[in-house]
């Protein structure tokens, strides 16, 4: 797999070279434009809305949308004078402590790999921030125009770089409204923890597909060799109601096997009456 960067990875006064690669592919099955009548491939061609065109390259520009139909127009010039330049180094500001960072904040990973003669100051860092439970936290400019924020993880023998978003990229929870745990009952509550518990597992990522993908690969195969492929059609998808919550607590635990908390604690047994002594 072909390096997507090349550069080092500076912390303090210590620089290790480092060459940047892919930690994820795209398995998703892609298709062409077609002309039914002879499958020839399809042209995009670049018309106005005013169906002026084809235009070339040349007779185009881009501009930003201040408001509805009114731009500001950026040229190459432009765009030159604000990219920050292919940058060689992988700078980390600052170590944080890793459950300190919001989840939403990690995008795509990317395995950081020592370059030759860096391999002892990276098993340095990686075994630094494992036991220090830090993520390192930088900059890099990969392209021109691509500036990110990152953090660096250890993964195994590993050190991954996960591009992170801004802060400003974050719509914030308090721009919604959600429930709060005011009115919730304790029965409720521990069946739905007896539920979560019935259905607690190790995780394997194996166990879950891409189903739609694999139905597309089936169909492809089948209609390559001339033949008709069966698919599993698609349960209809269930209507949001809102329904008594501890009756299907109940039956939710009974289909995972596990027995439902009692939801009202035994009535303790009265002590019985003492019958008085018949009269000698």
């Amino acid at each position: 797999m072909a390096s997507i960067w090349k550069g080092s990875l500076s912390f303090g006064l210590v620089s290790i070279p480092v060459e940047l690669k892919s930690a994820v592919r795209a398995e998703h099955v892609s298709f062409r434009l077609l002309y039914k009548k002879d499958l020839t491939p399809v042209k995009y061609e670049r018309y106005t809305a005013k169906g002026e065109g084809p235009l070339p390259w040349s007779d185009i520009v881009k501009g930003f949308e201040i408001e509805k139909g009114h731009y500001v127009v950026l040229t190459e010039d432009d765009f030159r004078a604000a990219a920050l330049g292919k940058s060689s180094s992988i700078d980390i500001l600052d170590f944080v402590e890793q459950g300190a960072i919001d989840p939403r904040y990690f995008e795509t990973p990317y395995y950081l790999l020592p370059a030759k003669g860096g391999e002892k100051p990276y098993a340095l860092l990686r075994e630094a921030i494992r036991r220090t439970g830090t993520v390192g936290i930088g900059k890099i400019t990969m392209r021109s125009n691509s500036h990110h924020l990152v953090g660096v993880k250890v993964v195994g023998d590993a050190l991954v770089l996960e591009i992170m978003r801004f802060a400003d990229e974050l719509v914030e929870t308090s721009a919604f409204e959600f429930p709060g745990d005011a009115g919730m009952r304790k029965p409720e509550l521990d069946m739905a923890k007896s539920l979560v518990n019935s259905l607690a597992a190790e995780w394997d990522p194996t166990k879950y597909t891409d189903q739609y993908r694999e139905n597309l690969l089936k169909l492809i195969q089948a209609k390559l060799k001339g033949k008709k492929v069966d698919l599993e059609e698609a349960a209809e998808p269930r209507q949001a109601e809102v329904v008594d919550l501890m009756e299907r607590l109940r039956r939710s635990l009974e289909q995972s096997g596990a027995r439902p908390s009692k939801a009202r604690p035994r009535a303790a047994k009265r002590p019985a009456k003492k019958r008085p002594k018949a009269a000698a």
